[in-house]
């Protein structure tokens, strides 16, 4: 009989009173027979990726983990036993509900061993960017949104204090551990305590400037500081920069050749080659607990470890939504065509018409569609710089000040990182570099960390730039066109966070004369100025307006961001009475205001309609748009309380 047949076997010998006693993962088991499975053979091969020994099902070691005290008590082979565990209840809980796949996956061994050695929350561990917080989270009192279905949601995607006293800081952006952990360190000292600071640190952060910085003031500090490098050999996709060959010197000498970064930078250094052996990661943690001085142990680890479509396909499970577990693909696979794929292959179009065109990426690549193959055919016109948004803006200044037509696309929750260079380096200088901003919406990723709608007053309010929101694919094409065309400004464009719209008309194809608007519908009485994304919306209220009000109303589409079209508003002053505002981002600083201040002195009434300056976390969508009165029911109600 194959061993497959046994196992199978052995899982049908397991009575429901059996599986009872096994808690939450007999559960994960029993429902991926019962629910999905109807054939042995799928069985057994999920019982291999999770690493789970059916024998042993009655041996269940995550549920009695309440705290890392508990860890503790393991010995190795039920360490070993504990990280298959957490792998199947990873796997299933990100099957059904996605996240964070390969970084976690990865960790699972090392988060292990950190809360064997250390002991938390009095040895602080702060962890980049939070992608592999998962099993940490698992281990410190949070395994139920791991396990149970209705609890999926009950915990953040990212390190959260308000969760657990093991958290330290909100962290969602990459490359800060290092500073906020020697910082840590600093307050420690000055407060006379004793405790370990940790910081965990993927090499592909390692990229990024802050964490540059965060290196080179630990080595002063000369004090306990561990700095636990997880070197998958993986950003998002893959690594860039001079760095990663010393990386790799460095795994193939097991960490003994003689050029070596971090003892470069001042620090004492160790390397465990197997960084998902729970042991030798035991014994290296141990040897630096408590230690006197700054030190990097740096391990040697596999992104998505355990499940072989991870391991395989590093860049697609680095975050993904719900998938089949037996193929790894997409359950909801999403066949409508994206601003991405559209960005993707005008740009590779554009290069091979014109050899200056550079495509710029800031370690998500993703962003503009530009998968492996679009890479290798792109060649040297794309760039991606690694997590490094500030150098991705400056080298772009530098590359449109000699010549070059550079066009860098970022997600908008990322273009606040380079606040500085998007204002000194490429606005002061006037140079003609593309920027396309990706996501600017309040629909889009809703964690706190990673919230999309901050940008406009952000970009908008620098000199020199020209912001656009074009509102369907031929104004993004079009804008797109003339950005690269133009030699006269910097320009960014906030590619719509819609599906992709065809408006099914002209565009026009020159926006050197900047700032004139385009009135979409010429009405009376109330004039709907609706930006970007927000077209649709301005449409609806448009439509509604006219049927529960009588009122044929002005809608304009804006398309600049950046400035106003003074004749235009002077015009609406002869017929009418009220101004909206549409902005599919907060409302401080925004494009609202603009309108609101150019008729502060005048008759003109002005509302304006988008979020209120908050940070929210987990938000549902619809509550938000509502309770900001961003419907077209609440703001036709608000508009006839005003007109009558």
């Amino acid at each position: 009989m194959s061993s497959s047949n046994v196992y199978y076997l052995l899982f049908l010998g397991l009575s429901s009173v059996t599986l009872s006693k096994v808690g939450n993962i007999g559960k994960i088991i029993r429902n991926l027979y019962t629910n999905r499975i109807q054939n042995q053979q799928y069985l057994c091969s999920v019982i291999k990726i999770i690493g789970i020994n059916v024998k042993k099902l009655i041996d269940m070691y995550l549920e009695k983990i309440y705290s890392p005290a508990d860890v503790k008590k393991l010995s190795f082979n039920e360490l070993n036993d504990l990280s298959n565990e957490i792998r199947a209840s990873l796997l299933q809980k990100l099957s059904e509900h996605g996240g964070h796949f390969g970084p976690n996956f990865g960790m699972v061994e090392a988060t292990i061993a950190l809360h064997f050695v250390f002991n938390s929350p009095e040895d602080k561990i702060v962890f980049d960017v939070s992608h592999q917080s998962y099993v940490h989270k698992m281990l410190t009192g949070r395994k139920d949104a791991f396990l149970y279905p209705a609890e999926y949601d009950n915990v953040s995607g990212y390190s959260e204090p308000q969760e657990s006293k093991h958290d330290f800081f909100v962290i969602g952006h990459t490359s800060t551990s290092v500073s906020l952990a020697s910082g840590l360190a600093k307050g420690r000292d000055l407060t006379g305590g004793n405790e370990n600071i940790i910081a965990v640190i993927g090499d592909g952060s390692l990229s990024g400037g802050e964490a540059f910085e965060g290196l080179d003031y630990v080595a002063e500090l000369g004090t306990n500081m561990i700095i636990i490098v997880n070197d998958n050999q993986m950003s998002i996709a893959e690594n860039h920069g001079g760095l990663y060959k010393n990386l790799k010197d460095l795994r193939d000498s097991n960490g003994l050749c003689e050029c070596n970064f971090f003892k470069a930078m001042g620090l004492d250094y160790m390397y465990v080659n197997d960084g998902n052996n729970v042991e030798a990661l035991v014994e290296a943690f141990s040897k630096v607990k408590d230690i006197q001085h700054p030190i990097v142990v740096h391990i040697n680890t596999l992104k998505g470890k355990g499940y072989e479509p991870a391991e395989q396909d590093k860049e697609t499970f680095h975050w993904l939504t719900p998938f089949n577990i037996e193929t790894g693909k997409p359950k909801f696979a999403e066949d409508a065509e994206d601003y991405s794929e559209v960005t993707a292959q005008y740009l590779l179009k554009k290069m091979k018409e014109d050899k200056r065109v550079v495509t710029i990426t800031s370690g998500t690549p993703a962003v503009l569609g530009f998968t492996p193959d679009r890479r290798q055919e792109a060649g040297k016109q794309f760039v991606d710089v690694g997590i490094a948004e500030e150098h991705a803006v400056a080298l772009a200044s530098g590359i449109a000040a000699n010549g070059g037509k550079p066009v860098y696309g970022v997600y908008s929750t990322f273009i606040q990182r380079s606040y500085d260079q998007l204002s000194q380096d490429l606005c002061i200088n006037n140079n003609p570099a593309v920027l396309l901003v990706f996501g600017g919406t309040l629909s889009g990723m809703n964690d706190v960390t990673h919230l999309c709608f901050f940008d406009i007053p952000l970009i908008s309010n620098i000199p020199n730039m020209v912001y656009l929101a074009p509102t369907c694919k031929e104004e993004y094409l079009a804008m797109l066109e003339w950005s690269i065309r133009q030699n006269e400004h910097p320009v960014a464009i906030r590619v719509p966070a819609t599906d992709v719209i065809s408006c099914g008309e002209s565009v026009e194809s020159d926006y050197s004369v900047l700032n004139r608007y385009k009135v979409a519908h010429r009405g009376s009485k109330v004039a709907i100025l609706a930006l970007g994304s927000f077209f649709g919306l301005g449409q609806s209220v448009l439509s509604l307006l006219k049927e529960k009000a009588g009122i044929d109303a002005t809608l304009i589409n804006p398309r600049y961001i950046t400035g106003i079209n003074n004749e235009l508003m002077e015009e609406l002053k002869t017929d009418h009475q009220l101004v909206i505002t549409l902005e599919d981002g907060v409302l401080d600083g925004g494009f609202g205001e603009k309108i609101a201040r150019y008729y502060g002195a005048s008759d003109m009434k002005v509302l304006n309609y988008g979020a209120k300056k908050e940070f929210v976390d987990r938000y549902d969508i619809q509550e938000l748009l509502r309770a900001n009165h961003l419907t077209d029911e609440l703001i036709v109600e608000d508009i006839r309380k005003i007109i009558g």
